[in-house]
């Protein structure tokens, strides 16, 4: 049998990739990253969220330019999917946010199984009326999160931190029964 920390090396190995090579993302592909984020759990199962698969290069690019610097990856991703959320309801319910980024991660994880690199563009609460009318959001719902996806350029692939040092060390972030001290 593997041993735990092999099983769940996949999901440490999943990363942010933000630079694409210009090779086309498979439909079968998209379709599976689409219902990874939908398949993810949700508070009371509302299941808020949108998502739009968009590989239109004019799409991509006009989405890219509207929310600089924060969705740069946007510019040379050949897809992306948009996390669509109902603006909230008054209620200070921090459930959806919540959902929205458990449905991000599941995607960007998805995409490392696939071979894929994926990366979150987030979207400033400044400019978000403008990106809504992008993929033409009916007015209840905003895009706070777009996942670019796409095949990672080589200098996207190599660490950006010597080994060993892109996480604080265990002893630093994981504790056992209560707090250090």
């Amino acid at each position: 049998m593997s041993q735990p920390d092999e099983i769940v090396r996949p999901l440490l190995r999943a990363r942010q990739v933000r630079e694409f090579t210009d090779g086309a993302v498979e439909e079968a592909a998209l379709d599976a990253l689409a219902d990874a984020g939908r398949w993810s759990g949700s508070a009371r199962n509302s299941q808020p969220w949108r998502f739009i698969v968009i590989t239109d290069r004019s799409t991509l690019s006009e989405m890219a330019e509207a929310g600089m610097p924060q969705t740069r990856s946007l510019a040379s991703a050949p897809a992306a999917i948009a996390i669509a959320m109902p603006h909230a309801d008054g209620t200070g319910d921090t459930s959806q946010p919540y959902d929205e980024g458990r449905a991000a991660e599941r995607i960007l994880v998805a995409a490392s199984l696939l071979g894929l690199g994926a990366g979150i563009a987030w979207i400033r609460s400044d400019v978000r009326a403008s990106m809504a009318e992008i993929p033409g959001l009916p007015s209840d719902r905003y895009i706070r999160t777009v996942v670019a996806i796409g095949h990672p350029t080589d200098a996207a692939r190599r660490p950006k931190s010597a080994p060993g040092t892109a996480r604080l060390p265990r002893g630093e972030t994981v504790f056992r029964e209560r707090w250090p001290g």
